[in-house]
């Protein structure tokens, strides 16, 4: 069992150092958008999922805002710390746009929304193969998004209203630590933000 586990990871990691790493990509990505910004399309939607703003730039870069929060330890002693706060600041082009609460969909140059997605039933059966035990599945599946996945991302508003869907050879999602309520994907190399909406990332297998 251990020689079949290890067999498995030894090809699976032979195979990934083949291709691109879409963790990579984020990171170069992330590290252009704080020095000069990417350029984006930025759309707002209500709870409902009706679009209420469009914003488009050829800089943009989204940061957190840091609140001071005080505690005291078990002497008396104050302690000052920091935490994020519900507010992304928007610089677009040397202006702010400052957010709290919104549904907003960051769309890099060169992403677009092209999937019409209207499946409602997913019915998988396994073929009894060994990676398709759930340990095993897993932790490949760990790997395999850090080098990009084949998938589709469907959006909905925060009540459950469908907004748009996005598919991908090779997506990989992030969650931020320096952005409240944001989840990041890399879609064939572009970027695109969630903030503040439901959503699922669907593995094209599963869909075939």
């Amino acid at each position: 069992m251990k020689k079949r586990v290890i067999s498995i990871i030894t090809i699976v990691v032979m195979l990934f150092s083949l291709s691109g790493c879409s963790m990579l990509e984020s990171k170069i990505n992330d590290l252009k958008g704080n020095l000069v910004g990417n350029g984006y399309d930025i759309y707002t939607y209500d709870n409902y999922g009706e679009k209420v703003l469009e914003t488009s730039g050829d800089k943009i870069s989204i940061t957190g805002n840091k609140t001071e929060t005080t505690s005291y330890d078990s002497e008396g002693s104050k302690i000052t710390g920091y935490d994020l706060s519900s507010v992304i600041t928007i610089t677009i082009d040397g202006d702010e746009i400052q957010s709290c609460g919104d549904t907003c969909i960051f769309e890099q140059d060169g992403l677009d929304a092209e999937v019409d997605f209207t499946q409602e039933v997913i019915n998988s059966q396994t073929d009894g193969s060994f990676d398709e035990n759930t340990a095993v599945a897993r932790f490949v599946n760990q790997y395999k998004n850090m080098f990009g996945k084949s998938r589709v991302v469907v959006i909905k508003s925060q009540l459950g209203q469908p907004i748009t869907a996005y598919s991908g050879d090779d997506v990989y999602w992030e969650i931020p630590d320096d952005l409240p309520k944001m989840t990041k994907l890399m879609i064939d190399g572009k970027a695109l933000y969630i903030h503040r909406a439901n959503f699922q990332i669907i593995d094209k297998t599963l869909l075939d």
